[in-house]
C-alpha cells in the first residue's frame, strides 16, 4: 500500500479486483446450485433440488450485500445476477414442480410450469428497470422472485413431514394445491403488492437489534427443523403481503366514502344554520311590525 499526499492509503489493485470478483463469485455460485437443482429433479431427487435453489437464495442475498458494502456493484453484475435468477428462481423452481407433480398430468401440463418462468422475467425485468429510476426503497413492488422460487423449492421437503400429512395430505388437494401456489405466485410476482426486505443487522438501534433477532431466529429455525420451519414461513410471507394489499384497499376505498359523507354532512349544517338564520330575521322583523 501506498500513501498519496492527502494522507489516504492507495489499495492493493490486487485487492481491488479481488474484491469486485467477490459479487460475481456468489453470482455464479447461485447459478451453479440452479443448474444441479434442475439436473437432480430430473433424475428424481426431488429433496435436494429444492435444497439447492435454498442455496443458491442464499449466495443471490450474500451477492448483493457483498456488493453494497465493498462499493462494488456495477450494471454488469446487476445484468448478470438478473439472467442467473431465471434459472435459478425461475426454471427450476418449475421443472421441480413439473418432474415431480405435472409430468403425468396431461399434455398441456407445462403451460403452468411456463406461465410461472414468464412472470420471473417480468418481475426480474421490473426491479432492473424501477432500481436504476428510482431511489433504493425498503419495500420491493411485487413479491421478489428469490422468495418465490423458494417457496416451491421447500414444498417437497415439507411434504414428507408429519405436519403435512396431517393437514394437507388428507385433503386430497395435492396437485390441485400446487396449481393453485404457482398462479398465485405468478400473479404476485408481476403485481403492485408489496413486501418488505430483510431488515438490517445492528446493535445501535432498535431496527438494527429487531433485525438481528429476526435472522438469528430464520437460522435457528433454518438450521434446526428445515423442512418444518421454511414452507410455513414463505406462505405467511406470501400472505403478509396479500393481507397488508387488502386491507390498505379496503381502507383507501372507505376513506373516500367518508371524505363523501363529512362534504354532506358540512353541506347540510350550513343548509340548517341558514334556515335559522332567516327565522330569526323573520321573527325579527314580525316584532318590529307588532305581530
Amino acid at each position: 500500500m501506498g500513501v498519496i499526499p492527502g494522507g489516504r492509503r492507495l489499495r492493493a489493485p490486487g485487492m481491488r479486483r479481488a474484491v469486485i470478483v467477490m459479487p460475481s463469485a456468489f453470482t455464479l455460485g447461485n447459478l451453479f446450485f440452479g443448474f444441479w437443482s434442475i439436473v437432480s429433479a430430473f433424475n428424481g431427487n426431488f429433496r435436494w433440488a429444492g435444497w439447492f435453489i435454498v442455496f443458491a437464495g442464499i449466495l443471490d442475498m450474500l451477492d448483493g450485500r457483498v456488493a453494497r458494502l465493498s462499493g462494488t456493484g456495477t450494471k454488469f453484475g446487476a445484468e448478470l445476477d438478473s439472467l442467473i435468477d431465471i434459472v435459478s428462481f425461475g426454471v427450476a423452481p418449475a421443472l421441480l414442480m413439473y418432474f415431480l407433480e405435472f409430468a403425468t398430468g396431461g399434455r398441456f401440463a407445462w403451460i403452468l410450469c411456463y406461465i410461472y418462468v414468464v412472470a420471473v422475467a417480468l418481475r426480474l425485468a421490473r426491479y432492473n428497470v424501477m432500481s436504476h429510476s428510482g431511489p433504493h426503497s425498503s419495500w420491493f413492488t411485487g413479491m421478489p422472485s428469490p422468495s418465490a422460487g423458494m417457496t416451491l423449492a421447500v414444498y417437497y421437503p415439507f411434504s414428507q413431514t408429519d405436519w403435512y400429512r396431517l393437514s394437507l395430505q388428507y385433503l386430497d388437494l395435492q396437485r390441485q394445491g400446487l396449481v393453485v401456489l404457482m398462479l398465485l405466485l405468478a400473479v404476485l410476482m408481476v403485481s403492485n403488492v408489496k413486501y418488505p426486505r430483510f431488515p438490517a443487522i445492528g446493535v445501535r438501534s432498535v431496527r438494527g437489534i429487531i433485525g438481528l433477532v429476526v435472522h438469528l431466529v430464520l437460522l435457528a429455525g433454518g438450521l434446526l427443523a428445515p423442512s418444518y420451519f421454511l414452507f410455513p414461513l414463505a406462505l405467511a410471507y406470501m400472505l403478509f403481503g396479500l393481507a397488508r394489499a387488502t386491507i390498505l384497499g379496503l381502507m383507501e376505498r372507505r376513506e373516500p366514502q367518508l371524505a363523501v359523507d363529512d362534504q354532506l354532512a358540512d353541506g347540510e349544517d350550513d343548509g340548517d344554520e341558514a334556515v335559522t338564520d332567516e327565522r330569526r330575521h323573520r321573527w325579527g322583523d314580525r316584532r318590529e311590525i307588532g305581530e
